[in-house]
């Protein structure tokens, strides 16, 4: 096989198969695990959520010291 067929296929093949199979599912995506796992992952996606709502009202807060100013 050439250069360009063997890129080919292991970029293409790969991306035809996922768009096959349909995009990334989140729903149910610690349903396997046990109750610690699921409650840790619950922890880090709230303290996610935590960090980007502070980011936003920082951002916000700056935008508008320079609006008054």
């Amino acid at each position: 096989m050439s250069k360009f067929s063997d890129w080919f296929h292991r970029t293409f093949d790969d991306w035809f198969f996922r768009s096959m199979i349909g995009p990334a599912q989140t729903g149910g995506a610690v349903q396997g695990c046990d109750e610690y796992a699921r409650e840790q992952w619950k922890r880090d996606l709230e303290n996610r959520k935590r960090y980007t709502r502070e980011q936003r009202a920082l951002k916000r807060a700056e935008r508008d010291s320079r609006r008054v100013a």
